[in-house]
């Protein structure tokens, strides 16, 4: 299925008397919860639904308490997790405390197969599925 776009006019804000443009704005139709990815895995694995709801209850505590240990998660070739940061700068390196970090950020980067597999996208504008379906 392919992935749906608006099409979106925007002024640049640099230089506000410049003509507008257009840009792609992805669209997402809807979000999978947790109950339906188990779902899915359970149709496509000998995992019955609570097995698989489990497996991502598991998945989901792993990663967090190695994010918390200073580790990055890799998860095969679909890609990697990291933390990152955003915090205030220090006049010295003996100023600079614990306290300057500001907020934490989950980071993931994906591996070969997820990159290989958005390769293969393809787009369409969304009005064109609201107006084939009317």
């Amino acid at each position: 299925m392919p992935i749906l776009f608006n099409r979106v006019e925007r002024g640049n804000p640099q230089n506000p008397v410049a003509p507008k443009k257009w840009y792609p704005v992805l669209k997402t139709i809807s979000r999978l919860e947790e109950k339906d990815v188990a779902r899915e895995i359970a149709d496509e694995t000998t995992l019955n639904r609570k097995e698989a709801e489990m497996a991502l209850d598991q998945l989901e505590k792993v990663l967090i308490r190695n994010l918390l240990a200073s580790n990055s998660v890799q998860i095969g070739d679909w890609g990697t997790f990291h933390l990152t940061c955003n915090g205030a700068g220090a006049d010295s390196k003996e100023a600079l405390t614990a306290g300057n970090i500001k907020n934490l950020n989950i980071r993931f980067v994906p591996g070969k197969s997820l990159k290989d597999a958005l390769t293969k996208a393809t787009f369409i504008p969304a009005e064109s599925v609201v107006s084939k379906s009317q």
